[in-house]
């Protein structure tokens, strides 16, 4: 009998409501109850997570925190500890590695592992999915709950974890494919976004049962690339080489707290994401060629781009921002401020200009890095950034698993000692 070559490969693990886990983990008083945690405390904040307990009354993450209130009126708000999440981020890697290596960190909630062997047979693959949340809780946290997928390929094992949670485990078989994935939105695959599920409703694909019954030709011509294709394969269990893909941009932003919500509070802002921005293309030796700012507002909203030489130092970037600033139009109060730099390069890609100072200051401003480093943040910054320097604190996106470090002991949770 001719092996099936699509065997189950992968273990995904995806981490529930886990800023809001991590929290109860930390604090039994919230345990059982419904919390929301948001980066401002504040009716205008934004949800950045919740716990099923305040998921059954509606809040989820992007709920202003006053309709969170409204939908749940025994809501507890808790400001954001990032550095905590990260510090349990490293704790889960470390227990779920005593029953598998970790193959891929996806996010700061999702990791991955590769079955081998008599690991592939399905018995076994379940009772290692069970070990794995085992190790979470008695390692790491008892309260502490996930979803595992486990399937042929990647994306399948992903979509595992979706179809059940909290506490889930799925289990997706080469011989149920395609059709067990039938009856299912489009934009439950990862990767299908509002925009695209527009383009193929366009063509007359409304659902899953639409992309299964589809051609690799129907696909091509729907994804408007050989990518339709790529989908007809993965549907069916197939693995196939990941596309490399290209950093964009970089860029920070931040809601601004209440006390902040002023001309002067958001200058002092924005010249500290700038600050922090540029300290990252610097980590990530890249060179930006754009920039683009904003300053949310309730009235009238300001934003911007600029054509930049290829720089790295916060110097030049201060320079030009102070200008742009000049011709800010916003109006009312100001509520959020985002600087992104794009036209991204690595270094050796980078020629720059006979005729500025960007490359020596890129220089001074690498130096300026390493003391900070060595001695702490913000040991040495511009006169211009002093204001806002304790603004804006490093935030964790999903995407990402770390927090950057400008300086020495900067974004390092400490955890208690004793009872």
């Amino acid at each position: 009998m001719e092996r099936d070559p699509r065997p189950l490969r992968v273990v995904f693990l995806d981490l529930n409501a886990y800023f809001a886990s991590v929290e109860q983990a930390e604090r039994p008083e919230l345990r059982g109850r419904p919390i929301a945690v948001a980066p401002v405390i504040a009716d205008g904040g934004t949800v950045i997570a919740a716990s099923y307990e305040a998921k059954a009354f509606g809040v989820k993450t992007g709920t202003l925190v006053g309709r969170a209130r409204e939908l749940c009126p025994e809501i507890i708000v808790v400001d954001g500890r990032h550095t905590l999440y990260t510090y349990y981020h490293e704790k889960i890697k470390e227990a779920v590695e005593t029953v598998l290596p970790v193959d891929k960190v996806k996010s700061i909630d999702e990791m991955s592992f590769r079955l081998i062997g008599k690991e592939r047979e399905p018995e076994e693959a379940l009772k290692i999915a069970q070990r794995i949340k085992e190790a979470i809780k008695e390692k790491v946290a008892e309260t502490m709950t996930c979803s595992v997928g486990i399937a042929p390929n990647e994306f399948l094992a992903k979509l595992g974890t979706d179809m059940m949670k909290p506490d889930g485990l799925v289990i997706i078989q080469a011989h149920e494919l395609p059709d067990r994935l039938r009856g299912l939105d489009v934009r439950t695959f990862c990767g299908i976004n509002r925009r695209m599920a527009a383009r193929l409703g366009s063509v007359g694909i409304f659902d899953s049962d639409g992309m299964i019954d589809a051609t690799r030709d129907d696909l091509r011509r729907a994804f408007g690339s050989v990518i339709g294709e790529r989908w007809w394969y993965l549907l069916r269990g197939f693995e196939l080489d990941e596309q490399p893909t290209h950093r964009r941009s970089l860029g920070h932003s931040h809601v601004l707290p209440p006390e902040l919500r002023t001309e002067q509070g958001a200058k002092d802002v924005m010249l500290r994401l700038i600050q922090k921005a540029t300290a990252r293309l610097r980590a990530e030796e890249l060179w930006a060629t754009e920039m683009y700012l904003r300053i949310g507002a309730k009235g009238h909203s300001w934003k911007t781009w600029t054509k930049l030489p290829p720089l790295q130092d916060t110097v030049t970037v201060v320079k030009r921002f102070e200008e742009l600033w000049e011709q800010r139009d916003f109006a009312g109060l100001p509520m959020s401020a985002a600087v992104t730099f794009g036209g991204l390069y690595e270094g050796h890609l980078v020629t720059p200009s006979l005729f500025d100072d960007t490359v020596r200051r890129a220089e001074a401003s690498r130096a300026a890095d390493k003391i900070n480093k060595k001695f702490g943040k913000n040991h040495i910054l511009l006169a211009n950034t002093v204001r806002g320097k304790d603004t804006a604190p490093e935030r964790i996106a999903f995407t990402k698993t770390s927090l950057f470090s400008e300086g020495k002991g900067d974004n390092e949770w400490k955890p208690k000692e004793g009872p």
